[in-house]
């Protein structure tokens, strides 16, 4: 099968979610089903920027991985776009053969049987501002889909007082998951710099409004990536 991929990049850390901060290489898919308000990759997702996207066989992603990595086995990511709108299958075996670990985020629309090949499988469902409107009942077959095989946790990101009082309804709905929460950037543009502060305050706000309700469920991460690059492509 050939695969649309948008970019592969790295080594770089993870800048968000339950790998915050891991060497990782990531592999960005093109295309997505949905179109969030305020997406940051914008490039990986509309149809207007396919012809940027490179049709490549499974054989030829993870050539590219082990060059990037110097064959030396890390955590690659899959992202988007939604990956699940794609086949990784034959890039995961051939990669776990070698020793390196996979994730993946996606918003839980799609279900894959190859969730179940994963180590780590982050489900990422949009919250209200993103202008989507999440299918519970595609999110519970894409946890079926993972099955008891890789660690499966939840990333809400929060923009506003709608957005974290939706996270709280979900947190209650999953709670057997383990819960991760992060400002949003509203600033999406990777030629426009990102206020540093405003990031900041966004955090001490989430951070500030967790602890006085007392809901002590969520860990609270900035997206370091943004902190350390704003919205530049390829880090």
């Amino acid at each position: 099968m050939t695969l649309r991929i948008a970019e592969i990049f790295g080594p770089t850390i993870q800048g968000e979610g339950a790998l915050i901060g891991e060497p990782t290489v990531f592999v960005r898919a093109g295309g997505c089903d949905y179109r969030c308000s305020w997406c940051d990759s914008l490039h990986a997702v509309d149809s207007a920027f396919r012809h940027t996207w490179t049709p490549m066989q499974a054989a030829d992603v993870w050539q590219q991985v082990l060059d990037l990595s110097g064959d030396r086995p890390l955590t690659v990511s899959i992202s988007g776009g939604n990956p699940a709108i794609q086949d990784f299958a034959p890039v995961i075996a051939l990669g776990q053969t070698a020793g390196y670990r996979f994730a993946c985020e996606t918003q839980g629309s799609i279900a894959k049987p190859w969730f179940a090949e994963l180590n780590t499988l982050v489900l990422s469902p949009k919250p209200p501002s993103s202008g989507e409107t999440v299918d519970w009942d595609a999110f519970d077959a894409c946890l079926a889909a993972a099955g008891e095989a890789p660690e499966v946790v939840l990333k809400i990101v929060i923009f506003d007082e709608t957005d974290y009082d939706w996270a709280k309804e979900v947190a209650d709905r999953y709670a057997q998951l383990p819960l991760y929460l992060q400002p949003g950037n509203p600033e999406v543009d990777p030629e426009i710099p990102v206020e540093t502060q405003d990031t900041l305050d966004r955090l001490l706000w989430l951070v500030d409004k967790t602890t006085a309700e007392g809901w002590f469920t969520p860990r609270i991460l900035p997206q370091l990536h943004v902190l350390l690059w704003g919205n530049k492509r390829g880090v």
